[in-house]
């Protein structure tokens, strides 16, 4: 039987489609990787009737995430990092940009998707990917493929980053640097950090937040590489909001007291963000991806994980 499978029976579509968006916003155990692979699942396998809303709504989910994680950001917190933070994060991500670049030019990647790999890789994952995305004009299936690589990757350093960091004897302070530097998101790298001590943890949460911050020029700079020559370069709102949120998360008490209950309300709209864009890819889409842009993802981080462990050995 050709997929998808229900496709004349487009209430029990809605019915099903419905179901999940409702244990994605009301359960606690649909975690991101999750989302993206039901919605790939029922995408193929059932069809999707409400594909033009869906694809919007995708769009401005993302966007309301970004802004949201935003009040997560405690801008104290990263300025305790100091001068030497700033400048491991700024060599850190213009060496994987410049590595993304070239493993995208060998591997022969569409330029949008090999962009977002380097910039999930090079900052915080997901939520770097989320953010340039839009500005990029990304594809849905380009946006699902660089999430899921960096998903995966992400999800396989929370356990072999502390084994790894024993067997080299790395001190707490080491493994704080190279977790924040090396790990995706930010969960995986606290998870980590959190498993090799507490000194790793301060240090990781720190220096992974000032990398956090670079979404923001890196936005900029995405909007700069692939502006349409027909188009003015305008910042995509969600990024100034996003910078507000982390300032009022600072600076004004009552917004800080607030903030949980705002970045859970980001998280499952980032939740939603990526069931849609798994459900709105079709059987064709992924018929035309090939194993490259895993390949490309999984060198770019191999790269970075391993200079940056023989950095804070020697130095």
């Amino acid at each position: 039987m050709p997929l998808p499978l229900l496709n004349n029976y487009p209430l029990l579509q809605k019915i099903l489609i419905s179901g999940l968006v409702l244990a994605i916003l009301f359960t606690t155990f649909i975690s991101a990787p999750l989302a993206l692979f039901v919605g790939l699942i029922l995408g193929l396998l059932i069809g999707n009737p409400w594909q033009k809303y869906t694809a919007v709504a995708s769009k401005y989910a993302l966007q309301l995430a970004v802004v949201g994680l935003g009040f997560g950001i405690n801008l104290h917190q990263v300025s305790a990092t100091g001068l030497s933070g700033i400048i491991y994060t700024a060599i850190s991500l213009t060496i994987t940009l410049g590595l993304a670049y070239i493993l995208g030019k060998i591997f022969g990647i569409q330029a949008k998707l090999s962009h977002l790999i380097g910039v999930g890789t090079a900052i915080c994952g997901g939520s770097a990917i989320a953010a340039v995305a839009p500005t990029i004009k990304a594809e849905p299936e380009e946006i699902s493929v660089s999430l899921a690589i960096v998903f995966i990757l992400n999800a396989l350093a929370l356990f072999v980053f502390p084994t790894v960091g024993e067997w080299f004897a790395l001190t707490e302070n080491q493994f704080g640097v190279w977790a924040a530097i090396a790990i995706h998101d930010t969960s995986s790298v606290v998870g980590a950090a959190s498993k090799y001590g507490p000194k790793a943890l301060e240090i990781a949460t720190t220096l992974k937040l000032t990398r956090a911050l670079w979404i923001i020029p890196m936005v900029l700079v995405s909007a700069f590489l692939f502006k349409s020559t027909e188009k003015k370069l305008n910042l995509p709102l969600f990024i100034p909001l996003f910078l507000l949120a982390s300032v009022l998360y600072t600076f004004v008490p009552i917004v800080a007291a607030t903030a949980p209950t705002i970045v859970l309300l980001a998280k499952k709209f980032l939740l939603l963000s990526l069931f849609f864009i798994g459900i709105n890819l079709n059987l064709k889409t992924l018929k035309s991806i090939s194993a490259k842009p895993f390949l490309q993802g999984l060198i770019l981080w191999l790269l970075v994980a391993g200079g940056t462990l023989l950095a804070v050995i020697f130095f």
